[in-house]
């Protein structure tokens, strides 16, 4: 029932009792109640004794009504009965942001701090902290955070029963609050499935078995560990789901083998971390993002997805393909996003169950010398690929144009890809090494059903999005005017060397630039 709702069914009874009582006091006295909407109404048809019908609703009833209810508006009923208000002040999602408490957006930060602070404060002195399963506390970045209420906050919320956590700091908090492990004891913590934290320290000590039932478990710019890591690791047999970002304290990260249930892991950016070992046997999921890694995996891994990006001065394809063909040799999906210009080597090594290939390229500027037909390596490392989706994204359009330099069109000899079906490319250019890219794969994938050339690349999240005609939208997402005139000559290149050689068999699409949001003047050769 909405609030909106409640109140005014709530105010008709109310009028409804009003209007009898001064009926019944013409006639007799009567005593004067106390509450018209828990206390029971002592006259009703035929002198018998009748309730307002809310009123036999059993409390914990009520409770669950007002944990369905956002913090803002189970806070407001709370003024409406004293029903209302036992319910409150046992409510389990304590979410505290800006916009649940509804802070001025526009207020200055120092009044934003003041406000968020008065307000949880008072909250959680009034909680009478059972039935709590979520606590959230997401701090504005202008607040200054009282260490000693903080952990007042967190040892109200943080109850038997409790299920979610998550507290986001300020930013540079990380030096200066460290994560009370303490309040976890006595049982308090066996019950959280789900623990998040921001800009702070984390600190498991040894013998740690405070969150049994943890099943995910993110770090944020968390001062920790590997050997704290590992304290919390010997007790959370229940850990499905592990990120860790910006962790700059963490030099080796050891997964050990009985954490049976941990099937995703996403590291990204520990600047100082070196090694990843990991010994779980249904890791399916892994994502890599930053400086390159010692990565061992066990014998048993069963690794079939993994994202990589490397920072901006490696090459992420040459690593990849370098690397993992024997460090995971059960990979079925990679992503791979590179950001440097280093073209992809021949190696020996095969990915053997490899079907699904996705290569992001993101770079202010590409060097006109980078030559996509090396992928070509990719490709033969891959004998069970399906699927190979291709995106460039560049700020600056600088390359080697297969216009007037299409005498001498590359051709590389090898194994036919007989398993490739599907092939898209995003931010399909002019240069010649992609037309040959392309022609190369038109001649030697044996089993082409599609081919889908994309002249703009949107941000690598498909080729049809931010298009009006397609979303329904009322315009289209801007492109520089250099990357139009470039779309112009991709289709113009397409024309001239790709349509020919597609077979018929082959549905082969093309996506130009929109016709009325990227309407320009283009003067081809």
């Amino acid at each position: 029932m909405g609030f909106v709702a409640l109140n005014r069914l709530m105010f008709k009874q109310k009028e409804q009792r009003r209007r009898r009582r001064i009926h019944n006091q013409k006639s007799t006295k009567v005593p004067k109640k106390k509450d018209s909407l828990c206390q029971e109404d002592d006259h009703s048809e035929g002198g018998k004794r009748s309730r307002y019908p809310g009123s036999n609703l059993p409390e914990d009833i009520w409770c669950h009504i007002h944990s369905l209810m956002p913090l803002r508006d189970a806070a407001h009923s709370a003024c409406v009965s004293h029903a209302f208000l036992r319910s409150w002040r046992c409510h389990p999602n304590l979410k505290f942001t800006k916009e649940t408490l509804c802070l001025k957006r526009n207020a200055r930060a120092g009044r934003v701090a003041r406000c968020f602070t008065m307000r949880v404060d008072q909250i959680l002195k009034n909680h009478l902290g059972i039935g709590v399963k979520a606590l959230y506390l997401g701090f504005p970045d202008s607040c200054k955070v009282d260490i000693c209420r903080l952990d007042r906050w967190l040892q109200i919320g943080i109850t038997p029963g409790i299920e979610e956590v998550t507290v986001f700091l300020p930013r540079n908090y990380r030096t200066k609050y460290s994560f009370p492990c303490s309040l976890l004891f006595g049982g308090c913590g066996n019950s959280i499935r789900h623990l998040r934290l921001s800009d702070c320290a984390f600190r498991p000590p040894v013998g740690f078995d405070c969150l049994r039932s943890l099943t995910k478990l993110q770090l944020y710019t968390v001062c920790t560990t590997g050997d704290e890591l590992g304290n919390l690791f010997s007790n959370s047999f229940a850990l499905e789901q592990l990120e860790l970002i910006y962790c700059g304290e963490l030099i080796s990260l050891k997964i050990p083998f009985w954490l049976e249930r941990l099937s995703f892991l996403r590291v990204s950016e520990c600047n100082m971390l070196q090694v990843i070992e990991s010994k779980a046997p249904n890791l399916h999921t892994l994502a890599l993002y930053g400086d390159p890694v010692h990565l061992t995996l066990g014998e048993s891994s069963q690794v079939k997805t993994l994202d990589l990006m490397l920072s901006y001065n490696w090459s992420s394809v040459s690593y990849a393909i370098t690397k993992l063909p024997s460090t995971v040799p059960t990979l079925e999906t990679l992503t791979v996003t590179s950001s440097s210009e280093v073209n992809a080597p021949m190696v020996a090594d095969k990915f053997l169950n490899l079907k699904c290939l996705e290569i992001h390229f993101c770079a202010k500027a590409f060097s006109p010398a980078y030559d996509y037909l090396s992928l070509v390596s990719f490709l033969d490392a891959s004998p069970a690929l399906e699927t190979f989706i291709l995106s460039v994204n560049q700020n600056e359009v600088k390359h080697d144009s297969v216009f007037g330099n299409a005498w001498h069109m590359r051709q590389i000899l090898g194994d036919k890809h007989a398993s490739i079906r599907k092939v898209q490319i995003n931010g399909f250019c002019s240069a010649k090494s992609m037309v040959e890219l392309t022609c190369h794969i038109l001649e030697n994938a044996t089993s082409l059903e599609s081919l889908t050339v994309d002249t703009i690349c949107d941000g690598f999240t498909g080729a049809d999005v931010h298009r009006c005609y397609v979303q329904n939208i009322s315009e289209c997402w801007p492109i520089p005017r250099d990357q139009i005139l470039e779309a112009h000559k991709a289709l113009r290149a397409v024309d001239r060397y790709i349509v020919g050689r597609v077979p018929p068999a082959v549905k082969f699409n093309v996506l130009e630039p929109c016709s009325r949001c990227h309407a320009i003047d283009v003067e081809l050769p």
